[in-house]
């Protein structure tokens, strides 16, 4: 007899065959050395006139003396360096030596509590009015004014050094920042006009019964050009945002917080957010010069990651990863046993900002699970074309990212690259070739966890043609436990003691 595959037994046989829950785990295994060596194991080659540095940073330590962490977001921050020259590559990791990770180092325990339900030994009367968090320095890392930083949305930065990248310590940006500020996991880098200088953009959030928001602007030589702030109404949760060449934009997703059951030691901050369907989604929209600020409304959705805006007469353009509501692991799950199927997945949706009308409209540019969009950094704020994302081997649902997706969003197609049923991507980056003129006209790197031989590939493929698979392949030696974000820089860093022949 032949069976008929529903649609919904069609998803569970493509889920079945892309991937399975144990090997996509050992991704998550924390890598405790740390590694200085050239990259000899190449399949393929590494393009001559790619130059320059791929700086990423992510979880690393994801238990500490064997008692595992609730959530990959509380884990230390790692910092990892691929540098490329005359088609050669060199690899290094370090771990970024905040307060907190040498303090649980030394001790062999957990001290802190962490804002996505790490708590420490003994139960909520060991956690019980302790409200200190240690600054991970985890989710992204930034060159910029000759300066690299380690990045964490609710602390300061943490200043490395490029080349050997070791820890010089908590930055406060020469006192642009004050010792308790926050600086956001996310600036977005203006290239300006042809004969501007490009500008650094980032802001800060305190929230408690109002949220303020404080946006910097920041020259190459890393000097403060222009800061303001405004207020949003209670709570906001804001992980990224937006700008253009006259706005900056933020989303303020329809969650509150009861901070009752973090004060008594019962949950860590984060899963104390309640997320609210009812509610509409809030966009800030505050002007880079003079103006006043403007909230608009649109139906509920929840944003991590925008991809980028641009102004279009009188309408602002979005693109973000939506949600239908807020992704969090439960509290009493275990993170490596999550089930995607159960949670929501990201969309890429298109939002049509009418500011003269006061309205907002969207568009689903593609309902495939997706995450991590990358586009040519040329064009942030600016009209674009392509972006690529990280997205899951099946066409439906939520599921581990397996594959790079481009869309061209001029012509409404799309092409893909999978690296299932064995390879779980990490965030793309785009980098132009030297010689480069069309937008596309560059490299997709992205590291790739291979389950079968438990490390990490650094994949390098051709922009404009995601579908002939990776130019090369760069295995290394170990895994890196799956990351969260980074950036490339034409620098070239290397320590004395690499092999830079």
């Amino acid at each position: 007899m032949t069976s008929v595959q529903t649609p919904s037994s069609q998803n569970a046989l493509e889920r079945s065959s892309t991937y399975t829950i144990a090997e996509w785990q050992r991704g998550y295994e924390s890598l405790n050395q740390e590694y200085s060596y050239p990259i000899t194991e190449v399949e393929g080659e590494i393009p001559a006139g790619l130059t320059g540095t791929l700086f990423r940073n992510g979880p690393g330590r994801l238990e500490v003396n064997g008692d595992r962490l609730h959530h990959p977001f509380d884990g230390d921050g790692m910092i990892s360096a691929v540098s490329f020259r005359d088609g050669k590559a060199w690899f290094r990791n370090r771990y970024v030596r905040t307060e907190g990770y040498l303090a649980e180092t030394a001790a062999g325990k957990i001290l802190y509590r962490g804002v996505f339900g790490t708590q420490k030994p003994g139960g909520w009367l060991a956690n019980i009015f302790d409200l200190k968090l240690k600054n991970i320095a985890n989710t992204s890392v930034l060159y910029w004014g000759n300066r690299l930083t380690a990045l964490w949305e609710a602390g300061l930065p943490h200043e490395l050094e490029p080349h050997t990248l070791e820890t010089l310590g908590p930055s406060t940006l020469d006192d642009i920042l004050k010792a308790q500020d926050a600086w956001s996991a996310h600036p977005r880098i203006d290239p300006g006009a042809p004969d501007e200088a490009p500008r650094l953009i980032n802001f800060s959030v305190k929230s408690a019964l109002s949220t303020q928001v404080v946006v910097y602007e920041l020259n190459p030589q890393n000097e403060l050009l222009q800061q303001k702030s405004f207020t949003i109404p209670g709570f906001a949760f804001i992980h990224d945002f937006v700008i253009t060449p006259n706005y900056y934009i933020f989303f303020q997703n329809p969650v509150t917080l009861n901070p009752l059951p973090f004060v008594l030691g019962l949950r860590g901050a984060g899963q104390c957010l309640d997320f609210r369907a009812d509610q509409p989604t809030k966009v800030w929209i505050l002007p880079r010069g003079e103006g006043e600020v403007q909230m608009l409304e649109t139906e509920s959705c929840f944003v991590f990651h925008h991809a980028n805006a641009y102004e279009a007469g009188q309408e602002l353009v979005i693109d973000s990863i939506c949600y239908a509501n807020f992704p969090i692991v439960d509290p009493d799950t275990e993170f490596r046993e999550i089930d995607f199927s159960s949670l929501p997945e990201g969309q890429l949706w298109r939002f049509h900002l009418d500011l003269a009308a006061k309205t907002v409209r969207h568009d689903v540019i593609t309902t495939r699970c997706c995450e991590f969009p990358a586009l040519n950094p040329q064009h942030s704020g600016r009209p674009y074309r392509f972006v690529v994302l990280a997205t899951a081997a099946i066409a439906s649902g939520n599921a581990p990212l397996q594959g790079l997706l481009k869309l061209d969003l001029q012509e409404q197609t799309q092409s893909m690259w999978s690296a299932a049923p064995k390879g779980f991507v990490g965030e793309p980056l785009f980098v132009a070739k030297p010689d480069a003129v069309a937008e596309d006209d560059g490299w997709i790197l992205c590291p790739v966890y291979d389950s079968a031989h438990h490390r990490t590939d650094i994949v390098i493929l051709n922009a404009q043609n995601l579908e002939a698979g990776p130019i090369a392949r760069l295995h290394l030696q170990h895994h890196i436990p799956y990351g969260l974000h980074g950036c490339f820089v034409p620098d070239l860093f290397l320590a004395e003691s690499d092999d830079a022949a």
